[in-house]
């Protein structure tokens, strides 16, 4: 009898420090939004990104200028086009006909290129970034004891309040000023 009260003494005290334990494990909470695009390097990220998908448009937009051009030029033959001159006509209309969908072909291989070269531009510019943020998240955590570092800025958390907001200190880790004005992505 007296083992069994031990036991349950044991058992009962091993439950209480697990509990202690438990309640004392800090959880905070970032926005990784507002830190990466007040990061410098972000923003210069950002500006390349951002040069190089005008460059794509500006080409793929002399591209469509080009095939409207012979479209209009097809459609005022086709307007044009007599019993007299048909023979003529039909050969340029046909030889047009192959323009165009020549023309059409290589906007959508430039279109599937340019998505792809933006896509691999993207990861190549940002992710160094990303893992510099995550980074600091993870130093910041480590030093001030967190436990659990929730991301506001993603929707996986349907619900927080309270915690503490490491935003700034992570901002600080990075050298950005807590005042830092976010870049506009």
């Amino acid at each position: 009898m007296k083992n069994l009260f031990k036991g349950i003494g044991i058992v009962a005290l091993l439950f209480l420090s697990t509990v202690t334990v438990s309640a004392q494990q800090k959880i905070g909470h970032i926005n990784s939004n507002e830190i990466i695009q007040a990061m410098s390097e972000f923003k210069t990220a950002n500006a390349e990104f951002e040069t190089l998908q005008k460059g794509k448009e500006a080409e793929l937009q002399q591209m469509g200028a080009e095939y409207q051009k012979k479209i209009t030029t097809a459609q005022d033959l086709q307007r044009n086009r007599s019993a007299a001159n048909s023979d003529s006509t039909d050969v340029k209309l046909q030889s047009l006909g192959v323009e165009i969908q020549e023309i059409e072909r290589r906007i959508q291989e430039v279109q599937q290129l340019a998505q792809d070269e933006l896509g691999k531009k993207q990861e190549e510019l940002f992710a160094p970034i990303f893992q510099k943020a995550n980074t600091a998240v993870q130093a910041v955590a480590k030093e001030q004891g967190y436990a659990y570092v929730f991301d506001i800025a993603n929707s996986a958390i349907p619900y927080f309040q309270g915690g503490d907001d490491l935003t700034a200190a992570v901002k600080t880790k990075l050298g950005i000023s807590a005042t830092a004005a976010p870049a506009n992505p």
